[in-house]
């Protein structure tokens, strides 16, 4: 058995440009993996998820769905753009994955330590920050990819992987701990001994590399 996993996003048309607040946030990206059922002892070995729609407007897009068909006057509104309350989202957001994070650990019969790789849903660094020091994980077991990408939503999570595994970070064997939240509000975690991927998984290209080498350069220069 098999199961392909998708998580694509656009988040550019759903962007205010004039609201600093949002667009400097999103991105839009696209990741997929697919899934295979084994007898092996490797693989998924725990998942957690949550939802709680008494938060859901703290994140929303207003207009443009079932519950408030697009109109003129909902245009004229500006009521299809990503709407967001910072500050109530970010404490949310690192409370709810810490949670997550723990259960999924404790259902699994594991403990941090036992964790060689962080992956979290590349929402912004302080939010990935501050669930780190409440799990008091250590940062350089945590994998940062969202200064390439932004945030991508949906895609942010399989888009990382697939970077910590062409990257070097993520190696056969390893305990993995992947956690998320979203709109809705949705939040949940999962951990899983990886397997590693197929051949055939497309390494960094020419460009990617290039920009990478060019981050590592710029990171080294100290002002004069």
């Amino acid at each position: 058995q098999n199961a392909l996993v998708i998580g694509a996003e656009r988040l550019s048309r759903l962007l205010n440009w004039k609201d600093r607040t949002t667009c400097v946030l999103f991105g839009d990206g696209a990741g997929a993996a697919v899934l295979e059922a084994s007898n092996a002892s490797v693989g998924i070995e725990s998942t957690v998820l949550h939802g709680d729609g008494s938060k859901g407007e703290m994140l929303m897009v207003q207009a443009g769905a079932s519950k408030r068909p697009a109109s003129a006057e909902t245009i004229e509104r500006g009521q299809h753009f990503i709407t967001m309350a910072g500050g109530e989202v970010f404490k949310l957001a690192v409370k709810s994955m810490a949670d997550a994070a723990e259960e999924a650990i404790a259902e699994a019969g594991l403990t941090l330590e036992d964790i060689d790789l962080l992956i979290p849903h590349q929402a912004n660094v302080r939010i990935i920050d501050g669930v780190a020091k409440r799990l008091r994980f250590p940062p350089e077991k945590v994998f940062v990819n969202i200064q390439r990408y932004g945030n991508t939503s949906a895609a942010s999570i399989p888009i990382a992987i697939c970077e910590a595994e062409a990257t070097g970070r993520l190696r056969r064997g390893d305990k993995v701990l992947l956690v998320a939240f979203g709109g809705g509000f949705t939040w949940g975690a999962a951990v899983l001994e990886w397997f590693g991927a197929h051949d055939g998984v497309r390494p960094l290209s020419p460009f990617e590399r290039a920009g990478r080498a060019l981050e590592d350069v710029v990171e080294r220069v100290r002002p004069i």
